[in-house]
């Protein structure tokens, strides 16, 4: 069994970014709430926890609290920021609200050299974020570091393997925080570093097998990365029990229908093709809100996929390419007083794969890549063996066009969106190899905004159309692309002399957060 690490999720900004970098030294990790039961946390046999930070007091009223079980598990622990102050908390030791709250960069001096600092400078920049911190260490633990306005930067009972830290060693901006994690790891935890591609695959190929049997699975594949390697990773699996269909609902980009098929042909996999074109269409005629498309789109895609499946025989399981930030960002609030923990995130938006199925749903979900972030399905797409332009190619939408057209769809918006849209995937594309950095996703959004122009001497009162192009490692936080402003401006030429119902351009500079990569 690979060897896990269990994060605790107090509610931090951050907690994403811990399972990241966990994981970015070839440890795997899953998170959990703190409300998680001692049965949920053993299933994964953790051989250390780390506790997250969080935006409460130890000393509120709801504030979340540590298992009662956590020490018994006789694992390493490591708490960060909240997490630190909730160990001193239980431990013994006495936490309070710091005279000099730290936000941002701070200097921090090591006193003890050894432990999670060994062989790192003896002061050092963290990235701290914390109103509290501890005033007096718990019985049997020694000070580890301080800063100019925090007596305990970070603490440890060598002992009982428990360690903590005030600031974030997750973050870009705490240099050394790799460092840190990778001690805990590999000195404290005594990890072995076995999470890798292939690693995966063979453990997703065994769960697979165990889980489905001898029924039959229907794969929802897209093209994109996340359902062709989900396609891939069952039918190593299971072969001949897999059958793939694709759903053509009409919202796609240009020539996306050839592209899916002539991409699954690549791969080897056989594909049946629906076209709902019509079908789609109607279920959104009026529609303007975002959440009721992505819902209403979610509800068609199943029940075609329903219709389907029945006439091609009986399957039991369907397969979707759903990933750690879907999960996430899908999450429903919970109570105020529980503050942001684990699965409690608030609804940004309903991805339709996770939060837009009815409860209805004739299948089992199969999910092979749930708790997997985009770079390490690249990865796992690459040990598969998948062709370069499948493992690269840029992320898409479920809903499709749909959450690119700001306003009601029809045929003529479809038409106009997907004319200007390959024309930024063309420009963006030739221009790729002279660009300093990787464009993680680029498109073009129709609003319904209309302006006044002038062409050939002649008014014009037509669309305004929107450029969206990020940077990013995973799509959780992602920031928006430094394109040179020859390119911008060659975009917009042919946009607007080449489309039919556009007249103006513009260009977001939004990163997320505070907004989202997609609009809506």
């Amino acid at each position: 069994m690979t060897q896990t690490i269990a994060i605790i999720d107090f509610g931090s900004q951050y907690t994403m970014l811990i399972a990241r970098r966990v994981r970015e030294q070839n440890v795997y990790c899953e998170i959990f709430s703190p409300r998680a039961t001692r049965a949920e946390i053993a299933r994964v046999n953790p051989v250390g926890i780390i506790l997250s930070g969080g935006p409460a007091s130890v000393y509120d009223d709801g504030a979340p609290r540590l298992p009662e079980f956590i020490f018994e598990l006789n694992v390493p622990l490591l708490g960060i920021c909240y997490g630190m102050q909730i160990l001193a908390h239980a431990l013994g030791g006495r936490v309070v609200r710091s005279p000099q709250r730290e936000f941002g960069p701070a200097q921090i001096r090591v006193v003890n050299a050894a432990l999670l600092f060994t062989a790192l400078p003896l002061t050092q920049t963290v990235w701290m974020s914390h109103g509290d911190s501890v005033q007096t260490l718990p019985p049997g633990f020694e000070k580890l570091a301080e800063s100019d306005h925090c007596a305990f930067a970070a603490m440890a009972n060598p002992a009982r393997k428990i360690y903590a830290l005030q600031f974030h060693p997750e973050v870009a901006h705490t240099p050394h925080g790799k460092n840190i994690l990778r001690y805990f790891l590999y000195e404290v935890c005594q990890c072995v570093g076995d999470w890798t591609p292939h690693a995966f695959i063979e453990n997703s190929v065994a769960q697979i097998r165990a889980r489905v049997g001898g029924e039959r699975v229907l794969c929802a594949l897209s093209g994109g990365v996340d359902s062709m390697v989900t396609a891939a990773l069952i039918e190593r699996a299971l072969n001949e029990q897999l059958t793939c269909v694709f759903i053509d609902h009409g919202l796609l980009r240009q020539d996306e229908a050839a592209n899916v098929a002539a991409l699954a042909a690549q791969v080897g996999i056989e594909l049946v093709a629906v076209d709902a074109h019509a079908y789609f269409l109607e279920k959104l005629r009026g529609v303007v809100e975002p959440e009721r498309k992505r819902k209403i789109i979610g509800a068609a895609f199943v029940e075609k996929f329903d219709e389907t499946a029945r006439a091609l025989g009986a399957h039991k399981f369907l397969a979707q390419g759903t990933l750690y930030p879907d999960v996430i960002e899908s999450a429903a609030p919970l109570d105020a007083a529980q503050g942001r923990a684990h699965g409690a995130a608030a609804t940004i938006k309903t991805h339709h794969n996770v939060g837009g199925l009815p409860t209805t749903l004739p299948f089992q979900l199969l999910e092979p890549l749930r708790h997997l972030f985009k770079d390490e399905v690249r990865a796992v797409g690459e040990a598969l063996g998948l062709p370069h332009n499948v493992v690269w190619r840029q992320p898409f939408p479920g809903p499709g066009l749909a959450v690119r057209i700001i306003g009601e769809i029809t045929r003529a918006r479809l038409d106009i969106l997907r004319a200007a849209d390959a024309i930024v995937r063309q420009e963006i594309e030739r221009a790729a190899p002279d660009l300093d950095f990787r464009v993680w996703q680029y498109f073009a959004v129709l609003t319904p905004i209309q302006t006044v122009g002038v062409m050939g001497d002649e008014r014009t009162y037509e669309n305004v159309l929107a450029i969206r192009a990020v940077t990013s490692q995973d799509g959780m936080t992602a920031d928006w692309a430094r394109l040179p402003h020859d390119l911008l401006a060659q975009m917009s030429s042919r946009i607007v002399n080449q489309v039919r119902g556009v007249n103006r351009v513009v260009y977001d500079i939004t990163s997320k957060p505070p907004g989202t990569i997609e609009w809506e």
